[in-house]
C-alpha cells in the first residue's frame, strides 16, 4: 500500500510501477487508485498527519 500527495505523483509511481513489475505474464499484477479521506494516528488516536 502507497500514499501520495496529489494526481501528479500517483502518475509517477503508477509509471514506476509498470515499468518495474512488468513480465508480460499473467499475475504481474494490478494497481488500484483511490482517494484518502481522512487518517488516523494508531498509537494517539488523533485525526490528521
Amino acid at each position: 500500500m502507497l500514499v501520495v500527495e496529489d494526481q501528479k505523483s500517483v502518475d509517477e509511481v503508477i509509471d514506476i510501477v509498470n515499468k518495474s513489475a512488468y513480465t508480460g505474464n499473467f499475475g504481474d499484477g494490478k494497481i488500484f487508485v483511490s482517494p484518502v479521506e481522512e487518517v488516523y494516528t494508531v498509537r494517539t488516536a488523533k485525526k490528521g498527519i
